[in-house]
C-alpha cells in the first residue's frame, strides 16, 4: 500500500499518527476486507479499535449492507440474546411483540461486537453457533433462522487469561481470532503523542474560541515519556483541560506536569535513565511495577499498623484475662490460631486496598463508571458489583 493510499484511509477515517504499527495495522484491516474470515481486535482501552471495524466494512463487498456496532459489555446479561437473536412475543415477560435482533437486521452487513469478552458464557454458546453455521433461534421460538453477517470482535481483556479462569470459551475465541489485529498502546507510538495533541488542542481551541496551543521541547519530551494508561482518551481529556483552563497557552514542562496524574510524573523520570543507560525500553515492564508499589504502598502501610494496634489491644485484654486465671489453665495461643492470622491479613490488605483504589477512581472521574473502571482496570459490569459489594 502506498503512503497516499495511507493517508487517504487515515483522513477519511479520523486516524491520526505515522507510527509503522499503526500503519501495519492499517494494511491487515484493508487487505483482510476482501475475505469474510472473522476478525479480532486487541489493545487496551482507548487505544482506537473502533476505527478498524469500519475500515474492514468499508473496503468489503459488504460495504453497501448495514454495519451495527454492539457494545456487549454495557447490555445487561438478561437482555444481551434478545438484543443480539431476537425474541417472539411472550418469550418473557416484557416481551409485547417480536423483536428482531443485530443478527437478524444486519443480515448481509458487518456486525462489530466490541467487548465481546464481557459475553456470558450461554451466549456465547450461540455466537459460536452462528459464526460456525449462520443459524440462529430467536428467543422463544423453534424455527431456525439464517443470517449472512461479517462478525468483527473487538477486547481489551486478556483472552488467554479469560480462558483460563473459564470466563470465555476456548472454541468461540479460536472462531474469533481467524485474523487478529492488534492495535498498539500510546505509549508504544511515541512519535505519534505530540501530533494527537497537536490535533486535540487545535479542535478544542477553535470549539472554545481561545488561543492556539503550543508545547515547548520540554514539555514535549514529558508528554512523550509519560505512561498514557488511559491512551488516546486520556491525552484528548488532557488537550481539553489545558486549553480551557490555562490562561498561558504557551505550555512548558511544570505547566503540564499539573494534569498528568502523579504516578505519571514520578514513572516519566523513573522509565527514562534506564532506557538511555542500555539502549533498551524498559517503560511496559518498569511502569507496571512502579504503579503497583506506589498505589499500594500507603494503604499497606495504614493497614499494617491498624492492624497491629488491633493486635496489642487484644494482648493487653489477654493478659488482664490471665491474671484472673488459675495458673492450672493453659491459655497459650493454639498453633492453628498463629497460621491463620497472616491469612486473614493478607486477605483484608487486598480488599481494603481493591476498595481504596476503586473509590478514588470514581472521586477522580466525578462518579463516571465508565472512566472509573478503565482507570482500575476493569470492566463495567465488574465495576458496578465491586461497587455495591463494598458500599461505595
Amino acid at each position: 500500500m502506498t503512503q497516499q493510499e495511507l493517508l487517504a484511509i487515515k483522513q477519511r477515517f479520523g486516524i491520526i499518527g505515522l507510527s509503522p504499527l499503526l500503519n501495519r495495522d492499517i494494511e491487515i484491516a484493508v487487505q483482510v476486507a476482501r475475505t469474510d474470515l472473522s476478525v479480532l481486535i486487541t489493545g487496551e482501552s482507548g487505544v482506537g479499535k473502533e476505527h478498524f471495524p469500519k475500515i474492514i466494512h468499508a473496503f468489503s463487498a459488504r460495504k453497501h449492507g448495514a454495519y451495527f456496532a454492539v457494545n456487549c459489555g454495557a447490555i445487561p446479561e438478561g437482555t444481551i440474546d434478545s438484543e443480539l437473536f431476537g425474541h417472539e412475543k411472550g418469550a418473557f415477560t416484557d416481551a409485547k411483540s417480536e423483536h428482531k435482533g443485530y443478527f437478524e437486521i444486519a443480515d448481509g452487513g458487518t456486525l462489530f461486537l466490541d467487548e465481546v469478552g464481557e459475553l456470558p458464557l450461554q451466549t456465547q454458546v450461540r455466537l459460536l453457533r452462528v459464526l460456525e453455521t449462520g443459524e440462529y433461534l430467536r428467543m422463544g421460538s423453534s424455527t431456525v433462522r439464517k443470517t449472512n453477517v461479517r462478525v468483527v470482535a473487538a477486547t481489551n481483556l486478556n483472552m488467554r487469561q479469560a480462558i483460563e479462569d473459564g470466563r470465555f470459551r476456548e472454541d468461540l475465541f479460536y472462531r474469533l481470532n481467524t485474523v487478529e489485529i492488534r492495535v498498539p498502546a500510546l505509549r508504544e507510538r511515541k512519535e505519534d503523542i505530540p501530533l494527537l495533541f497537536r490535533k486535540f488542542a487545535i479542535d478544542f481551541c477553535n470549539r472554545y474560541q481561545m488561543p492556539p496551543l503550543s508545547l515547548n521541547e520540554e514539555a514535549t519530551r514529558l508528554l512523550q515519556n509519560s505512561y498514557w494508561r488511559g491512551n488516546i482518551r486520556q491525552l484528548k481529556n488532557l488537550a481539553e483541560q489545558i486549553a480551557v483552563i490555562e490562561l498561558d497557552h504557551q505550555i512548558n514542562a511544570d505547566t503540564l506536569r499539573k494534569y498528568l496524574p502523579a504516578e505519571e510524573n514520578r514513572q516519566e523520570i523513573v522509565l527514562r535513565n534506564p532506557s538511555q543507560q542500555t539502549g533498551k525500553d524498559y517503560s511496559h515492564e518498569l511502569g507496571i511495577l512502579y504503579n503497583m508499589v506506589m498505589q499500594n504502598r500507603k494503604e499497606l502501610e495504614e493497614l499494617r499498623q491498624m492492624l497491629q494496634n488491633g493486635r496489642n489491644h487484644e494482648i493487653t485484654k489477654s493478659r488482664d484475662l490471665e491474671n484472673r486465671i488459675p495458673a492450672s489453665i493453659d491459655i497459650a495461643p493454639s498453633r492453628e490460631a498463629e497460621e491463620i492470622l497472616p491469612i486473614e491479613e493478607d486477605s483484608l490488605l487486598i480488599e481494603d486496598g481493591e476498595r481504596e483504589r476503586i473509590k478514588r477512581a470514581l472521586e477522580l472521574s466525578g462518579g463516571n463508571r465508565k472512566i472509573a473502571a478503565e482507570k482500575v482496570g476493569l470492566s463495567e459490569r465488574t465495576l458496578y458489583r465491586k461497587i455495591k459489594e463494598y458500599g461505595l
